[in-house]
């Protein structure tokens, strides 16, 4: 059985198709600066934002939504976001106030949703990607472009984002075909997509292609211009990059090899050069690895295994150039497809898609070591966690008008 086949059988029946249509594009452009009264008043409530299949069996029904004690890291459950097929990744507007999230399904699509202060909501719109199976997105730093990866179809793709966080017409799908897929797989796997830490450039992960792309971004036009690529070994299965805070290095997740990879990478030039993989601390056979996160001092990585359920510390050395591994800790549910730092830094949060729950550790200051906070908290088929600081009254007004924004068209 191919590697493709086999995670549409861990993720279950996720292509149900829905095709779709499209508000009338958005203006493009920027977001304004956010207002530095808002930023001078009372502290928004930290809240969550949960990922999950809507399609799978048990699956939730949008975007679930949570507030969580910074302290205690204790989680609250809020409402729901309907009205999201599928929203298996999400990703936060730098400005706030309005999540992306996909639509993995054969007609992929991007979902805009704006957030208001007392927990309410407004989908936005939904667009086209252009390919099936969208797994990534993420905002470009300028606010201005939505980036979209097509598991699938292996392609990538650019939306504009209007000044009220609406998404616009696609203004860009590129489709990795070389190099040649690699072993065992039926093609090419866009698996995540971002922007380099200096902003020059955007790198695109490839599972089934064992490869990690390099494009300039035409940041007027909305189009992407490849600039090279990187091979990983056959057979790597790459899924997900991480930078180091210093920007010249980042960590990469090889699912298929069960392995961690760290790079080197070029500001001037794009340029990304993977290193000897190396492992993961699981043991032998593969473990499913799934993504990297890096301290904000750069001195810990942790990365979530889904077939061992824990998660491996790494001890960051030599200015971000090596990972020195230190052992593994439980994760407390069951295939972690995804973890992330609340805003402070203090506490991780952990995606468990199969035990249908959310767990907490509190991040250890000085060795990094990783503390489990309390009871897990159920969600259904939880496969994306995103923490936020929340949204301040004033600046979320000056983003966007909830009572004027234009309704979801599907």
């Amino acid at each position: 059985m191919n590697h493709a086949t086999s995670r549409r059988a861990v993720l279950g029946a996720l292509l149900a198709g829905a095709a779709l249509s499209a508000a009338p594009a958005p203006p493009r452009s920027p977001l304004p600066a956010p207002d530095p009264a808002a930023e001078a008043g009372p502290r928004a409530a930290p809240r969550l934002l949960i990922g999950t299949y809507t399609s799978a069996e048990g699956g939730g029904t949008g975007i679930g939504t949570a507030g969580y004690d910074a302290t205690t890291g204790a989680i609250t459950a809020g409402p729901v976001i309907a009205g999201v097929a599928d929203p298996s990744y999400l990703a936060m507007h730098p400005a706030g106030g309005t999540v992306y999230a996909v639509d993995e399904q054969e007609q992929g699509g991007v979902t805009a949703v704006a957030l208001s202060p007392d927990g309410g909501y407004r989908v936005l719109g939904t667009r086209a990607t252009g390919g099936a199976g969208p797994t990534h997105l993420s905002v470009h730093p300028t606010g201005k472009w939505l980036l979209s990866a097509n598991y699938t179809a292996g392609s990538v793709a650019v939306h504009p984002i209007g000044e009220d966080g609406s998404l616009g017409e696609r203004t860009d799908l590129v489709a990795h075909d070389s190099p040649p897929p690699g072993p065992g797989q039926d093609g090419p796997h866009a698996h995540q997509i971002i922007t380099t830490p200096d902003g020059g450039h955007v790198l695109a992960v490839d599972l089934g292609n064992d490869a990690v792309y390099t494009y300039r971004l035409d940041e007027r036009r909305g189009t992407l211009g490849q600039v090279s690529y990187a091979a990983l070994r056959p057979g790597a299965g790459p899924r997900h990059l991480t930078f180091h805070p210093g920007g010249r290095h980042a960590y990469l997740a090889c699912e298929v090899d069960n392995t961690a990879v760290v790079c080197g990478y070029d500001p001037a030039t794009g340029t990304l050069s993977p290193g000897t993989p190396q492992p993961t601390g699981t043991g032998p056979g593969t473990s499913y690895p799934a993504q990297f996160l890096v301290t904000g001092d750069g001195r810990f990585a942790y990365l979530a295994n889904r077939g061992h359920n824990s998660l491996t510390r790494y001890a960051v050395e030599d200015d971000g150039a090596a990972l020195r591994l230190l052992g593994t800790v439980p994760v407390g549910g069951d295939f972690p497809r995804q973890i992330a730092f609340s805003p402070d830094g203090k506490l991780l949060f952990a995606a468990n898609q199969r035990s249908s729950t959310v767990t907490v550790f509190r991040v250890g200051t000085g060795d990094g070591g990783l503390t489990r906070t309390g009871a897990a908290f159920a969600a259904p088929v939880a496969v994306c966690v995103l923490p936020y600081a929340g949204v301040r009254p004033a600046g979320h007004r000056a983003r966007i008008d909830l009572r004027t924004a234009p309704a979801r068209v599907r």
